[in-house]
C-alpha cells in the first residue's frame, strides 16, 4: 500500500488526483483550506474505489503549522494504514491572480510566493521525516514558466521557481531513493482564477494544438503515473501536459 498527501485536493487538479491515485489503489490523505464538505466528499469518493482516505485542514501559505501537520499526517499513518511509510507528497494547493504588473500590490506578491514557492518549501522538508526510501514527490507548476502570459507574472515566476526547486529536490534526496518531478499543467478547464469564460476558453483552444482546452482528470492520471512505480525512472523533470499549448 501506498499513501499520498496532497495539498489542494478538495477539488480541480488536486480532487482529480486523488481520485487517479485511489484507481491505482493508493491511499488518500488530502487537504483543504476552507472547502471542508468539498474535501470530505472527495474522501468519498476515493473510499468508494476500496481505498482509505482522510481530510486535514492545512493553509499551506502559513509555515508555523507545518510541524502540527506533520504529526496529523504521522497519526494518520499509524491509525488508518498500521505505521507505514509516506510514499508521496503532491505539491498542488494554490490560486490564480491576473492583474499586470504595474497594479499587482506587495500583499498579493506575498501570498502568491507564500502559497506557490515558500509554501512547498517548507512543506516538503516538514514532511520529509515521514517519507519512506523510494518515494516520490510531484509539484504542480505551469505552462506560465515556458509562454509568458500578460497578467500572470508573480505567479509564473514562483512556479517557475517551484520547476527549479524540483530539480534541486531530485538531486539531494536521490541518495534515499526519492524522485521528484514537476507536472505543468497547460490551458485546463478549473475553477482557479475564478475559472474560463467561454470567450477565453475558445482562445485558448485555438492555441492549443489538439484544439481544446484539457480536463482536470487528464491532469491527475499523470500526477499518479509520476507517484507509481511504472515511471521509477524519471526523475528531476518536469512534464507539460497542455495538448500542445503553442500561442
Amino acid at each position: 500500500m501506498q499513501v499520498i498527501v496532497i495539498t489542494g485536493g478538495s477539488r480541480g487538479i488536486g480532487a482529480a488526483a486523488a481520485r487517479a491515485c485511489a484507481a491505482r489503489g493508493m491511499g488518500i490523505i488530502l487537504t483543504y483550506n476552507s472547502q471542508r464538505e468539498a474535501a470530505e466528499a472527495v474522501v468519498a469518493e476515493v473510499e468508494a474505489r476500496g481505498v482509505r482516505g482522510v481530510a486535514l485542514p492545512l493553509d499551506v501559505s502559513d509555515t508555523a503549522s507545518f510541524c502540527a501537520f506533520r504529526v496529523a499526517v504521522a497519526d494518520s499513518l499509524r491509525e488508518v494504514w498500521n505505521g507505514i511509510a509516506l510514499h508521496g507528497l503532491v505539491n498542488n494547493a494554490g490560486f490564480g491572480l491576473y492583474s499586470p504588473l504595474d497594479a499587482v500590490t506587495e500583499a498579493q506578491f506575498d501570498g502568491l510566493f507564500s502559497v506557490h514557492l515558500k509554501g512547498p518549501f517548507f512543506l516538503t522538508q516538514a514532511l520529509l521525516p515521514l517519507i519512506g526510501e523510494g518515494g516520490a514527490i510531484v509539484n504542480l507548476t505551469s505552462a506560465t514558466t515556458r509562454v509568458a502570459t500578460a497578467g500572470v507574472a508573480p505567479y509564473a515566476s514562483f512556479k517557475g521557481g517551484l520547476e527549479v526547486l524540483t530539480r534541486y529536490m531530485a538531486k539531494e534526496l536521490g541518495p534515499r531513493r526519492v524522485r521528484a518531478n514537476a507536472v505543468s499543467p497547460g490551458a485546463i478547464r478549473t475553477d482557479l482564477g475564478g475559472g474560463l469564460t467561454d470567450e477565453f476558453e475558445a482562445l485558448l483552444a485555438s492555441q492549443t494544438a489538439l484544439g481544446r482546452v484539457g480536463e482536470a482528470d487528464e491532469v491527475g492520471r499523470v500526477i499518479a503515473s509520476l507517484l507509481a512505480d511504472d515511471l521509477g525512472w524519471v526523475n528531476g523533470q518536469s512534464l507539460e501536459v497542455g495538448g500542445g499549448y503553442c500561442p
